[in-house]
């Protein structure tokens, strides 16, 4: 919900990122691989016990380089199918290492972060599903579907983890929730959408 309300907000301030990026000479998978290495980062840190506010701070860097990296593309007129899959493609490896660091880490019911892991795969096959089969186009290379828990609710979740890891349970409970009302969503409008 956030990405897609939010981002007319944000986007000025992306914008003079993507263009200093472009000045440097910076490729627009470049930043997208940049974004990887540095989202990597706080599932390491989460895993060997060190400051979760770094982590945290580090997490929400990779959140804007991924951000930028499509602004780039389009910027440079370099969009490429293959970037777009590397770029949601790497999204998860990083959702993944900090599903596993923290639920490893952290829970008492590794089970919850099963479920949690489960309800993402659920929604995220619905959204990318929708996206291949539909017609539509937007500023993105594929149909983006919005739905309540985008990925700035994903990292918004993340961040209460990694910092209140004595309630990452609980908090991984409601991200389910927020999760597979999305999927639920994008189910519905689907099947409006493409009947």
């Amino acid at each position: 919900m956030l990405d897609t309300k939010a981002r007319n907000i944000i986007q000025p301030f992306i914008g003079k990122c993507a263009e200093l990026f472009i000045k440097k000479g910076l490729s627009a998978n470049q930043v997208t691989i940049i974004a990887l290495l540095i989202g990597l980062i706080p599932a390491i840190m989460m895993t060997m016990g060190v400051s979760s506010i770094l982590a945290v701070m580090i997490l929400w860097l990779s959140g804007l380089f991924d951000a930028i990296d499509g602004t780039i593309a389009r910027k440079t007129n370099t969009m490429s199918p293959f970037g777009s899959v590397m770029d949601v493609t790497f999204d998860r490896v990083v959702e993944i290492s900090l599903l596993l660091s923290i639920g490893y880490c952290y829970s008492n019911e590794p089970m919850i972060f099963v479920i949690l892991a489960s309800s993402i795969i659920l929604s995220m096959t619905i959204f990318l599903t929708v996206g291949a089969a539909s017609e539509k186009a937007t500023e993105k290379s594929f149909y983006y579907q919005p739905g309540l828990a985008e990925r700035t609710e994903g990292f918004i979740l993340f961040s209460l983890m990694m910092i209140f890891t004595n309630y990452v349970d609980i908090l991984a409970i409601i991200f389910s929730g927020l999760v597979l009302f999305t999927a639920c969503q994008r189910f519905i409008e689907a099947y409006k959408h493409l009947r």
